[in-house]
């Protein structure tokens, strides 16, 4: 994957005058308490905790690598998980934490918006000294770390960086009498009536937290509104309220009014839905490339039985969905230098490719083929194509909560296509002006 959209609004204007983020002296990590300079009062502590929103499929990997990490460092590791919320909840989370003065010496966060405020409240480290002394600059894919990098401010060094695309059932597919994926959008909307005429959901999508069907609508609004106009609307250069947006909501009403998504979507928990498309309940989900392994083979299934393609667009250049993760140290922290020895343990190939991550960031922890076949195969096929941010990355945390409640009533029936535009201009409007 080669994230190449990381320029936009959402990524700058982080200025030094930012360092005033509220509680600042009250944030420490999991260490030796600091003082509200941030030097540390005594001996530094080998007391490490982890906060991460690691699945169940996938938390046990990554105990078992932080023990290993822990019996060569010296140190104990605690690793506490909120999985399933995404977006919606963990960043919240993580800043109550903070504040309360018990945060984390190690977070995992998403790039863009979500990541930002962290770094904006000088509450992540930064990095910089520790680039340098591990050499993460040439280990580590240059533009994923650009979506951590806020102003020359390295807050987080990334490990992921994915790409969104559709994950199909080939015998489903195949029941609806279609043997190769769409290429076109009208070829997708065929499908989907083909599937509905077979007794199949088309799409395992939820609507729970918002952050799951957004991928769908975003994937519209790509359509509709082509590559520069859609990074111009994410940036608030360009008004949503606008032919281009208004056909986009007016789409994402169509899936649900012809049942191209489940019933009761909206409050379907993303973590539920996402795998029916390897349980034979949908014929295909919108994710990345950790739904090989989450799963597919977490349901001992054979990759041959799957598929997966870029959701097609009819656009140029093509592209999908996006976005990057990785891990931001606590300002803080008892240990800092303990705490980046974890990261860079953590980036190590070895430890990639035993947490079975799918999109790494790193070089020589690429996705084996004969272990993660699809993965591989993304990554040939659609890695190097550009990708558009995804939204609750492009946003701050306020303005994707309210997007979420504006999809949420669309598809309610509480407004329209044309004012659910009108209002999203209004969101977007005051974020781009503050």
């Amino acid at each position: 994957m080669t994230p190449n959209t990381f320029t936009r609004r959402g990524f700058l204007g982080l200025t030094s005058a930012a360092a005033a983020g509220v509680g600042l002296s009250a944030c420490t990590g999991g260490g030796t308490s600091t003082s509200g300079s941030g030097d540390a009062t005594g001996a530094a502590s080998n007391n490490l905790r982890l906060f991460t929103y690691e699945g169940d499929e996938t938390i046990g990997l990554l105990k078992a690598q932080v023990k290993k990490f822990d019996a060569q460092a010296g140190t104990t590791t605690t690793v506490e998980s909120l999985p399933g919320s995404g977006a919606a909840v963990y960043p919240d989370k993580l800043r109550t934490q903070l504040l309360g003065g018990k945060g984390p010496d190690v977070w995992r966060i998403w790039g863009g918006q979500i990541g930002a405020p962290f770094a904006k409240a000088k509450q992540a480290l930064d990095l910089g000294k520790y680039y340098d002394k591990y050499g993460w600059n040439s280990s580590v894919n240059q533009q994923a770390i650009d979506g951590m990098t806020f102003e020359g401010f390295k807050a987080g060094l990334p490990f992921t960086s994915l790409g969104i695309g559709a994950w199909y059932n080939k015998s489903l597919f195949a029941k609806a009498g279609v043997s190769a994926p769409p290429t076109t959008y009208a070829e997708l909307e065929a499908l989907n009536d083909k599937l509905v005429a077979v007794g199949v959901t088309p799409l395992a999508t939820g609507g729970k937290y918002g952050w799951h069907v957004m991928r769908l609508f975003e994937y519209l609004l790509e359509h509709t509104a082509g590559p520069e106009l859609h990074d111009k609307l994410l940036a608030g250069d360009e008004s949503w309220d606008r032919p281009e947006v208004v056909e986009a909501f007016t789409l994402f009403k169509k899936w649900q009014d012809k049942k191209w998504l489940p019933q009761g979507a909206l409050g379907l928990d993303p973590a539920d839905v996402e795998p029916w498309y390897v349980q034979g309940e949908a014929a295909y989900t919108i994710a990345g490339t950790w739904t090989e392994s989450n799963a597919i083979l977490a349901a001992k299934k054979s990759p041959a039985g799957f598929g997966t393609f870029e959701l097609p667009t009819d656009q140029q250049p093509a592209r999908h969905s996006g976005f990057v993760e990785g891990y931001m140290i606590n300002a803080k922290s008892g240990n800092p230098d303990k705490a980046a020895e974890l990261l860079d343990f953590m980036v190590k190939p070895e430890t990639q490719k035993a947490l079975q991550i799918t999109a790494s960031t790193v070089e020589g922890a690429e996705p084996d083929a004969k272990a993660l076949p699809l993965s591989a195969e993304w990554a040939q096929k659609y890695g190097d194509n550009p990708f558009y941010t995804i939204q609750d990355q492009a946003f701050p945390k306020k303005e994707a909560d309210q997007y979420f409640s504006v999809q949420s009533n669309l598809l309610q029936g509480k407004t329209t296509p044309d004012a659910a535009a009108k209002t999203m201009q209004e969101i977007v409007s005051a974020w781009a002006k503050g």
